[in-house]
């Protein structure tokens, strides 16, 4: 059950930050990204000593910070790809 819960929350994450950001991944790829996100929001949390509270809202806001900066790298990289 707790993978599910897992990938819900990843789903949530990915399909915010994609509203947020933007990024024409469909759901497959909104829920790899929120996957993804979460980890790097709980270890960019961790790192700066912030915390977004317990329970699925802190969760799925870890989540979503962390899959906005993911999604901001890609676009990173992707536009220095095409520049140069």
């Amino acid at each position: 059950m707790s993978l599910l819960w897992f990938l819900f929350i990843g789903l949530i994450a990915g399909w915010l930050a994609s509203m947020i950001v933007g990024g024409p991944f469909g759901l497959l790829g909104d829920l790899i990204v929120g996957v993804i996100g979460s980890y790097i929001g709980g270890w960019l949390f961790g790192r700066m000593g912030w915390s977004a509270g317990g329970g699925t809202l802190g969760s799925i806001i870890t989540a979503t910070i962390g899959a906005i900066v993911l999604l901001l790298i890609l676009r990173l990289f992707n536009s220095a790809r095409w520049r140069g």
